[in-house]
């Protein structure tokens, strides 16, 4: 059976085109893609990135339950022979108890009223809300009598890409967070200026800041480079000035020690102290 909300959407398109056929002015049928939108939004997808996280523990956690469980029932299989009836009743009441929470705890987090659906739900909630409000604020300035949202439930046989508004609802979205950061009147300027473009003039405008952004990041590449090959010319400078050094105090110490030989007559060896001559006598 055709839900309402499809009921609702075929009918809202069928008076769109009885009202184009009778009307004097076309009627303007726009749409969006939550999906797309939600995506590109960089508040929910860190977010959901935490939210997956905390899906990876759940999983983890019932895993990990569902081992012990395993266990339990293989150390009582191995051991049924040994044990009284009692005793087996009283295991196979403790692995009831523990299935019992394990399947409470799945469906505490993953059921129809889980931790997940409900995380998603506000997690999705806020920019749905905001999408919802700058729809109507479109819809109103752009004379669109419907628009509708390519990602729910609704067949839409074919879509006109000039009627998708999804990128202009994210812009509108993007220029709040940006008005949010803005500190001073100089950056709160530049961000009315930036509203103030239409699509295709802010498509240009970043296509021009990413030809400079791209020139800037060679640029400091470069320079990086330079000073890559900077630093190793003068590493290899001080390798050499360490070394020259190193040989010149050596040399320097090779002409002291032979001066002082010539002065102890060739000797280098200096005399012995007490008279021991090392086989523990002493001389005559």
């Amino acid at each position: 059976m055709m839900n309402t909300k499809k009921l609702i959407a075929i009918a809202l398109v069928l008076l769109g085109f009885g009202l184009t056929a009778n009307a004097q002015r076309g009627v303007r049928i726009g749409y969006i893609d939550m999906e797309y939108i939600l995506e590109n939004v960089p508040e929910y997808k860190e977010a959901t990135i935490q939210l997956e996280g905390k899906v990876q523990r759940w999983k983890t956690d019932i895993s990990k339950d569902q081992k012990e469980i395993d266990l339990m029932k293989l150390n009582l299989s191995n051991e049924r022979v040994l044990l009284t009836k009692e005793l087996i009743e009283e295991r196979e009441e403790e692995i009831k108890i523990k299935e019992d929470e394990m399947i409470k705890y799945q469906q505490d987090r993953f059921g129809p009223n889980g931790d997940l659906i409900i995380q998603r739900r506000q997690l999705v909630q806020p920019i749905q809300d905001q999408v919802f409000n700058i729809v109507q604020e479109i819809a109103v300035n752009k004379k669109y009598d419907f628009i509708f949202d390519k990602s729910a439930d609704v067949v839409m046989l074919f879509a006109a890409e000039r009627n998708d508004i999804s990128e202009t609802v994210l812009r509108s979205i993007n220029r709040a967070a940006k008005r949010k950061e803005v500190t001073t009147k100089r950056e709160k300027q530049a961000v009315e200026t930036r509203d103030a473009l239409s699509v295709e003039e802010e498509g240009a405008v970043s296509e021009r800041e990413e030809a400079v952004e791209a020139k800037k990041n060679e640029r400091e590449q470069m320079m990086a480079d330079r000073q890559k090959v900077r630093d190793s010319i003068r590493a290899a400078k001080k390798k050499e000035f360490d070394e020259r050094r190193e040989r010149l105090l050596r040399e320097r110490q090779e002409r002291k020690d032979s001066i002082m030989n010539a002065r102890n007559g060739g000797r280098n060896t200096p005399p012995t102290d007490d008279g021991d001559d090392g086989d523990g006598g002493q001389k005559v």
